[in-house]
């Protein structure tokens, strides 16, 4: 939307025409009248031209004198935000295909979590957030960010193997942790989903907790796997429980430490629901404010009314 900052300038537009009529052309001292001159000294009128020019010139001015400015479309933007670090298990046992959907069908762990958590992720507008995936190792996938489509992108390029098939969930605690280090956003969370018990890394779950806990940053926990899987076999078929390597006593304790909450999901449906809570417990920030990018376009009117001085003096040399 285009529009002038300063009206008042705009109001002299006439000031010209007054002056032309209102005022007394100046009279030179001494008039010298020939009766003829000769025909190659008769210069051609050009006022029309100079006036012309003249108020062109004024006409420029005064537009850039009134600023003219050209607004862009409105930007909603947020003056707080959360942080907020997914910290994802890569380890060998999320492989496992006990995740049974509303319409029957198995994927295995690792799916599961991309689908619900790429909704998760996309709900979270406004808030910074980032990717830790731990197995043998824990490192730090995307630092955090309000670009929320490069998170989902990092999170669906995870595989399994890529850095091992044990569990270092202290690990993966402790560089979450270690990332709010320099946030300066009130809230600081982590959402740390595992599927077994810390069998790796340096770093001991617990210490990992204590850690964030001073750092004022809350932990929601997720245990993941189904209680029950039928497993075949050349003997035949038998009931399995594949989550008995779930330490779910370890991951309670990490979320009490922080005044967070440990959750259970035995299949896509609880983990989706999981997720929603979340959302609940750590809601978006609904305050806004407007801004609207503006491009000041006095450049252009100034730019005309120099062009036109030049031509009008150009005009004034020449014909005098």
């Amino acid at each position: 939307m285009f529009e002038f900052v300063w009206w008042w300038p705009l109001v002299l537009l006439p000031l010209p025409w007054f002056i032309y009529r209102f005022t007394r052309p100046v009279q030179p001292e001494a008039v010298i009248t020939l009766p003829v001159l000769p025909e190659n000294l008769v210069k051609k009128p050009v006022r029309r031209w100079q006036s012309i020019l003249a108020l062109l010139c004024w006409v420029s001015l005064l537009g850039a004198l009134a600023r003219p400015v050209w607004f862009g479309d409105p930007v909603q933007i947020q003056p707080e935000h959360r942080d907020m670090l997914l910290a994802v298990d890569l380890s060998g046992s999320m492989s496992i295909e006990d995740m049974v959907d509303g319409q029957g069908n198995t994927v295995d762990r690792l799916t599961a979590v991309k689908q619900v958590v790429t909704d998760f992720i996309g709900k979270r507008q406004g808030d910074r957030l980032g990717l830790v995936l731990f197995a043998n190792h824990a490192y730090l996938q995307t630092p955090l960010t309000f670009d929320l489509n490069t998170v989902k992108q990092q999170l669906a390029r995870t595989v399994l193997g890529l850095i091992g098939q044990s569990t270092a969930i202290g690990e993966g605690l402790g560089i979450a942790a270690k990332s709010f280090i320099n946030s300066d956003a009130e809230q600081r969370v982590i959402i740390l989903l595992s599927d077994g018990a810390n069998t790796s890394g340096v770093i001991n779950p617990m210490e990992a907790a204590k850690l964030a806990a001073e750092n004022k940053v809350r932990i929601y926990t997720v245990g993941i796997g189904a209680d029950e899987m039928v497993q075949r076999s050349f003997f035949g078929d038998r009931m399995v429980n594949p989550s008995q390597d779930l330490d779910e006593h370890a991951l309670t304790q990490i979320a009490a430490l922080t005044e967070g909450q440990y959750f259970r999901a035995r299949n896509p449906q609880e983990l989706a629901s999981i997720y929603q809570s979340i959302n609940d417990l750590e809601p978006v920030s609904t305050a806004q404010q407007t801004w609207r990018p503006r491009e000041e376009l006095f450049r252009f009117p100034l730019a005309g009314a120099l062009l036109f001085s030049v031509l009008l003096a150009i005009r004034w040399r020449r014909y005098g």
